[in-house]
């Protein structure tokens, strides 16, 4: 049975030229993962934390971007519950990196604060669109969304652009995700 024109209309629908799973192969070749796969985790060395990435779309007249989210996982010592975003602070030049507490316990999110200061040399050069930090159900989740590694689809004119993972932020984005997994480990 066919959905009702209304349904069609407001539903979740991918965008018009969307190719799922072409991104994150462009991104596994960034990376040297020629099997990367819709939604696959990878570790970067042999003992290095496991990471996840999943594409994610996002639309707009005309047009539709194509992002790539890194998912970092880190068991939680303690309770608590915890919803934060960091972002770069300065107008024209980064001048330093700001925390904000969406929802959750305040005193978590002190803690956290406290431990983002020693990995904050590693997360200055990393050119991030969005960086979240979820605490829920024993386990810290970092979701990172890296201004490289998506692709710009535009319908009128016709373009399609893929801005790739620099080798350089690709070590910077390792360097983050260590002092991440490191600073989240015990907390």
């Amino acid at each position: 049975m066919s959905a009702s024109w209304l349904e069609r209309l407001t539903g979740p629908r991918a965008p018009a030229g969307y190719r799922p799973g072409a991104t994150l192969a462009r991104l596994g070749r960034n990376l040297g993962l020629p099997d990367l796969q819709s939604a696959a985790s990878f570790t970067y060395r042999e003992d290095g934390p496991r990471i996840e990435v999943r594409e994610r779309t996002e639309s707009h007249l005309l047009m539709h971007l194509v992002m790539c989210e890194f998912i970092l996982r880190v068991p939680a010592s303690g309770q608590g519950t915890l919803r934060a975003e960091l972002h770069h602070t300065g107008m024209l030049r980064r001048s330093g990196l700001g925390c904000r507490l969406r929802s959750g316990d305040p005193l978590l999110f002190e803690a956290l604060e406290a431990r983002l200061a020693a990995v904050q040399a590693a997360l200055m050069p990393l050119d991030f669109k969005r960086l979240a930090i979820d605490c829920c159900d024993g386990q810290w989740q970092v979701t990172l969304e890296h201004m490289g590694a998506s692709e710009v689809v535009n319908r009128m004119p016709a373009l399609r652009r893929y801005i790739p993972l620099t080798t350089e932020q690709r070590h910077h984005l390792w360097l983050a995700f260590d002092g991440l997994a490191y600073a989240l480990h015990d907390l």
